[in-house]
Order: structure tokens, then sequence, then C-alpha cells
């Protein structure tokens, strides 16, 4: 395998779902920008070649599961789906609209790929347990993957089902907590300081690992470490920036849901739209 060729493609794969998500927000003038922005690098990997799936047979039971626990990142997922050939491009226009199959959080009756309804936050957890259970108890060697946010591991929801995971000994389970510091209302340290994410899942028998939440190589051989453990859950710590890659969310507060100007918007698509275009050069694409 070539290393450096398959570490350029993975940022052109997250450079696109970051173009494309923001290209669906766009119509809207608002959305959760934030929250989607800082995951795009780990949904580059994981449906860049890491989770195993079939867009043409979306319900094929052997398939890997993805549990976005924080679904209002929803638009994240849809552009990967999107870009991961599990619908047409022109369903994206659907997000948020009146009887769409794009809505705000995400919907498995609704959109082609979700593999579970999310959004009521700290819940994701008890459905990804669910999946990994029914898939040891199948046999069929899946790995169900989990996204959950800093501010919802608020929920006791979460702990609950940390301790779980534990003491079943889940290891075709790998949560990622999406550790941007900021959520609705607020900084997290300001709203519920949780301390060190990375102690507190090792404190309850998990394997850890804390990685910077936007290198995707990091996120790659992160993954590849989880999967070879056979005996634990898997938690990766992404240390990540809210709103990421998108110059008028990046840094911004109040960027959990946000309005935007169509200026804002066309100078942020067009600064992704130059780095990937830079990234694909590189890497010799047309």
């Amino acid at each position: 395998m070539d290393k450096g060729r398959d570490s350029l493609d993975m940022k052109v794969v997250a450079e696109g779902i970051r173009l494309v998500t923001l290209q669906t927000l766009q119509q809207l003038g608002s959305g959760h920008v934030g929250g989607a922005m800082s995951i795009v690098e780990t949904l580059a990997v994981l449906y860049g070649g890491m989770l195993r799936c079939d867009p043409q047979n979306p319900q094929w039971e052997e398939r890997d599961r993805l549990v976005l626990s924080k679904g209002h990142a929803g638009p994240a997922l849809y552009a990967t789906l999107c870009l991961r050939g599990f619908f047409p491009k022109e369903m994206l226009l659907e997000l948020n609209r009146g009887g769409g199959r794009l809505p705000s959080h995400c919907d498995m009756n609704k959109t082609p790929g979700v593999d579970m309804t999310t959004g009521s936050l700290g819940q994701g957890i008890s459905t990804a347990i669910g999946l990994a259970l029914g898939a040891r108890l199948n046999r069929n060697g899946s790995t169900t993957y989990l996204i959950l946010g800093d501010g919802e591991c608020n929920e006791g929801q979460v702990w609950e089902g940390v301790m779980f995971a534990a003491h079943h000994k889940l290891a075709n389970l790998v949560t990622f907590v999406d550790w941007n510091k900021q959520q609705l209302d607020g900084f997290a340290k300001d709203v519920l300081d949780m301390g060190d994410f990375g102690e507190k899942f090792a404190s309850f028998g998990w394997h850890v690992q804390t990685i910077p939440g936007h290198d995707t190589n990091k996120i790659r051989d992160a993954v590849v470490e989880a999967k070879r453990v056979t005996d634990k859950p898997s938690a990766i710590i992404l240390d990540t920036v809210k709103g990421y890659g998108c110059d008028f969310a990046e840094g911004v507060t109040a960027n959990h849901h946000m309005a935007f100007t169509n200026e804002q918007m066309e100078k942020a698509m067009d600064n992704v739209a130059r780095r990937l275009e830079a990234l694909r050069a590189a890497a010799g694409e047309e």
C-alpha cells in the first residue's frame, strides 16, 4: 500500500464531504454547522474504506453499522452517504424540508444508509450496544461504530452504556467521542466539566486512544488498533475544533446551530474548494 497516496486520498474524501455538507446547508441559510464540520474527517476514514457497507444493498445483514448519536450532525453524514452512492445528489435538496427524506436529525426509516434513528442525545449508545450485541450473537463479524458528542456525555445514560459495554466485553463496538469542547449552550467545561474523557473510559475498562481528530492518518490507525482489541470495547477520543474548516463557524462561540449570509457561505465553500483542488492535484487526480 502506498501510504502517502492513501493519506492524500482520505484528505480528498474529507474535503469533498466538507464541501458537499456546506452546499447542502447553503440552501437553508442556517443549520448545524459546527458539529457537522468537526466529524468530517472521521466520516471520511470510515466511509473511505474502513466501514464495511454496500450502497447498492443498504440493508445487507453483514454490514458494519454507524450510530451517529449526535444526530444533529446529520448534514455531514448525508453528504457522506451521497458521495458514497447511497442516494443521488438531488436528494440533498430535501434537507429539513417537510415530508423530505433528510430530516434535521437522522432517521433510519427515511434515509438510505442511515443505520439508526438518532438525535435524542444520550440514547445512541444504547442502540449501538444493541446492534453490537446482535452482531456478536449472529457471528457475522461486523463492527458497530458510535459517534458521541462531548456535550452529549453530560447524559447519565451514556455512562450506563459505558459500564454495560465493558461488562459484556463488546470488542466489536468502537466509540468516537467528538471532543470539540463546545455544546449548544457554550463551552463544555463551563456547562458541565467532564474532565479527561480518556481517563473516564479507561476507568470503566475500555481500550482508549486520544488522537488529533482532524488527522485522517491518526483516525485510520486508531480504528485499525481498536479492531485488534478482542476483550473490551474501544473509545477513540477525537481532539477536534467545532466548525473546523468553515471560515464563519470555526472559532465562533455560538456555532452549534447558526445562521449565515450567502456571502459567508460562498467564501467558506470557495476556500474548501481550493483546498480540495490542491489535494486532488497532489494526488494526481484529474
